[in-house]
């Protein structure tokens, strides 16, 4: 870290605690050439991560929503709360491991069906039903048919 008193770049941490409710680390440095003492702040650097939706429009990622959607299709099933909780986690984790700044909707969508069908059939079959958007009986048949395989 390069002083900000004589621009020397070798300074030495003299004091690390966390700061602004556990968000920043707050560092106390002293220059090795002039002895001055000054404060910086370390900070995690999030990138806001935008999702495409189908009509190509851009909001801010809201897990939320994605709750929202595997609530419904769980609703009434034999399902622990901690199930759903850890598949929310893992669907999460997938989409910031992605590493990307956009990510269209239809790809978290497939990512919660994947899980879902390994965690109940009729709940996936709830969930692609409404993300799917299917358009008759047929459509519905042939994901059942999927599921029944």
């Amino acid at each position: 870290m390069r002083c900000p008193y004589c621009g020397h770049d070798n300074t030495r941490v003299i004091d690390s605690r966390p700061s602004e409710e556990n968000n920043a680390i707050r560092r106390r440095r002293v220059c090795d050439e002039c002895g001055k003492r000054f404060t910086t702040y370390e900070k995690v650097e999030t990138i806001p991560l935008m999702i495409i939706k189908k009509d190509s429009n851009r909001e801010a990622y809201d897990r939320r929503k994605i709750e929202r959607g595997v609530l419904l299709a769980c609703h009434k099933r034999p399902i622990p709360a901690e199930k759903i909780t850890k598949l929310l986690d893992e669907v999460e984790t997938e989409i910031f491991n992605i590493g990307e700044r956009e990510i269209p909707s239809s790809v978290i969508g497939e990512m919660v069906m994947e899980k879902l069908k390994d965690l109940e059939a009729v709940a996936y079959v709830r969930f692609a039903s409404v993300y799917r958007e299917f358009k008759d009986v047929n459509s519905f048949m042939d994901e059942l048919k999927k599921v029944l395989q």
